[in-house]
């Protein structure tokens, strides 16, 4: 299987990449596949497939005490990407995170990825559940995204967890890991954010894909402050269109970006979602077009669950 990196080195003209969910546990993996129907024409050069950490609920006894349970709400991304290269002949690119998935359970992840031979991972600490993460457990999890990124690097050398040797690599993974134009939510400021950027690439980070944004010059004075400071690796934008009123405020809370007053005094002025995603999409694609423009090596798109918006805007941007 190609390593990511060397796709986009090669390609001659942008390329368009996917970012999709697992279905709920219990849901069928034809939600996947109905996505990648329905955007393969555009021809997609890998899929991201994100994963997600177990949640927690307190299930009472009989004794009057609480017993903690984990409830994992979609399946695995080791077995949806078996799926779509399967399928698809698609490069899968396989999300591993820190939180929520021990030390070992990401040790068994890269074992059936490598037997499977999928090369191609996405490195990303995940969502900050450390609530569930007792004291006791805390050495079982890697608490950054560059620890998780030690881990991979030893197995590819042949070396899992407490030194033990692992034979039969034939081919060390390659991976890409996350950057903010705006800013990490945690870093102090935008110094810090950069400096901890460039050991994710000194460490063996191929390529970067941004968090989504909706303002592009962030996206420039961004790629322009890491090459300035000598991270030369390719920088994907990772694209998301606004489907909904709500996503106005939602957006900015969970993912920490801000939309352009262009933007939201559009959104602010739609009586209903219709409205609001014909917004979402136009600004989208005049986004890309943009960003295609001005040399962008790709465009990331993700899909949250949602293909119908993506070819509309693929349509006119491919």
């Amino acid at each position: 299987m190609k390593k990511i990196i060397d796709v986009i080195e090669s390609r001659k003209s942008p390329f368009l990449s996917l970012e999709i969910l697992p279905p709920l546990k219990g849901n069928s993996i034809y939600k996947v596949f109905d996505i990648i129907d329905r955007l393969k024409k555009f021809d997609p050069q890998f899929v991201n497939i994100t994963s997600h950490h177990s949640e927690y609920v307190y299930k009472p006894l009989p004794n009057g005490t609480h017993k903690r349970v984990s409830i994992v709400k979609r399946p695995g991304t080791v077995a949806i990407s078996a799926a779509i290269q399967n399928r698809y002949g698609l490069i899968p690119v396989p999300h591993i995170i820190c939180r929520g998935f021990t030390k070992e359970e990401t040790e068994y992840a890269l074992l059936d990825l490598n037997f499977l031979g999928i090369n191609n991972l996405m490195l990303l600490r995940g969502d900050d559940k450390r609530e569930f993460i007792t004291n006791a457990d805390k050495e079982n999890f890697h608490e950054h995204a560059t620890d998780l990124q030690q881990q991979v690097n030893l197995f590819n050398k042949g070396i899992g967890l407490e030194d033990m040797a692992i034979q039969g690599i034939e081919t060390p993974f390659s991976y890409g890991m996350a950057c903010y134009p705006e800013k990490h939510e945690e870093a102090p400021n935008m110094d810090s954010d950069i400096h901890y950027l460039k050991m994710k690439v000194d460490n063996g980070a191929d390529y970067l894909i941004t968090q989504m944004f909706y303002d592009n010059e962030k996206y420039f004075r961004f790629v322009e402050r890491c090459r300035a400071e000598g991270i030369n690796v390719p920088i994907i934008p990772g694209i998301k269109p606004i489907y909904k009123r709500q996503q106005l405020t939602i957006l900015p809370k969970i993912f920490r970006t801000d939309i352009p007053e262009a933007l939201a005094s559009q959104i602010r002025e739609c009586e209903s979602d219709v409205e609001a995603k014909e917004i979402g999409i136009d600004w989208c694609v005049s986004q890309c077009k943009d960003l295609l423009d001005k040399g962008v090596p790709g465009i990331h798109f993700y899909t949250m669950g949602i293909s119908d918006g993506i070819a509309r805007i693929a349509e006119k941007i491919f």
